[in-house]
């Protein structure tokens, strides 16, 4: 992070332009190169959760047998609503196990229903309510397919996290620089967004029926189970024919469009990304021609391009947009 990362979207508040939200982004072409380009780059980030769909291509290649919608929650940063609990208990129990075995931590549901219905049920924080279960069960059946001890599943020697690691790697045309403790408590490989770019392009190119290819699919079929039924992700995915679209925490993005193009951002202070994540994506679509393409549906990336911003109330003002090219 850097003040000489350009300013990618503005908060108006009553005409006033209150404060500012700076970030990095690049454009890939089919072939991988960059076509456009705007702050570091080139630099190591934490892809956080845009890293799973390439996690879950080295679990296919690992021997993880899922397909459709379950192999698209094995990619998601889930809602924790019922059919989001109920698929991870399946993948779970497709490999003899329970939810005792997951290692990530408790949590309430993000869907804000769905949360609300567990309170007032009495009910507690639980791991398969947490948004990675799904990544969790789907890398706990991919050590019993393997034979591999599933006790030590996120330690970071663990045989599954290094063929992940080489996953990241090959797909992202370059080196991992670090690795840290995601939130789920799961090992979380550096590169840069070029190279998380790289990567989404990759996966859209492959050729149909191979590993990546499979999760691309999953994804862009089921994008209810990589999010939620009322996440803005969701609605995205849905609208613009053949995306793929995977966020991650601290404000990242990584996409691609069905012709092998692809983006990747980040916003600078990830807590402030929450309300310019989308709203930014929405106009880089944009840009590279998606919102124009055949079966688009405009409305939706009308409706999610320009958050409100509201005061005593009602709207003021809203969240605009500044792309650097």
């Amino acid at each position: 992070m850097t003040p000489s990362h350009p300013a990618l979207a503005q908060v108006i508040r009553s005409g006033f332009a209150e404060s500012a939200h700076r970030g990095s982004i690049v454009v890939t072409g089919p072939d991988g190169s960059v076509l456009h380009r705007a702050g570091a780059v080139d630099e190591p980030m934490f892809p956080r959760s845009s890293n799973k769909p390439m996690q879950a291509v080295a679990m296919l290649r690992c021997g993880l047998d899922l397909d459709g919608e379950l192999l698209a929650l094995a990619a998601a940063s889930h809602s924790g609503e019922d059919f989001h609990v109920t698929g991870a208990r399946k993948i779970l129990a497709g490999a003899g196990l329970t939810s005792g075995a997951l290692q990530c931590p408790p949590d309430l549901p993000l869907d804000e229903d769905a949360r609300t219905a567990v309170l007032l049920a009495g009910g507690q924080p639980t791991r398969l309510f947490m948004n990675c279960s799904g990544k969790h069960a789907a890398m706990l059946a991919t050590c019993v397919a393997a034979g591999w001890d599933t006790k030590t599943y996120t330690d970071p020697g663990h045989p599954l996290q290094a063929e992940i690691k080489r996953t990241i790697e090959r797909l992202a045309g370059e080196p991992v620089t670090a690795t840290g403790v995601d939130g789920c408590g799961a090992p979380l490989f550096a590169i840069s967004l070029a190279g998380l770019a790289r990567a989404f392009g990759a996966l859209v190119r492959a050729q149909p029926g191979s590993p990546e290819r499979r999760v691309a699919d999953a994804m862009r079929a089921n994008p209810r189970w990589t999010s939620g039924t009322s996440r803005p992700d969701s609605r995205l995915v849905g609208a613009v024919p053949g995306l793929l679209l995977k966020s991650g925490a601290e404000g990242v993005e990584g996409l691609a469009l069905a012709d092998g193009r692809a983006a990747a951002l980040k916003v600078d202070d990830g807590d402030g990304a929450r309300r310019t994540r989308i709203a930014v994506t929405v106009a880089l679509l944009r840009a590279i021609g998606a919102g124009d393409a055949p079966g688009t549906d405009r409305a939706v990336l009308d409706d999610l391009a320009r958050p409100p911003v509201y005061g005593g109330g009602r709207v003021v003002g809203e969240v605009r947009v500044t792309l650097p090219f």
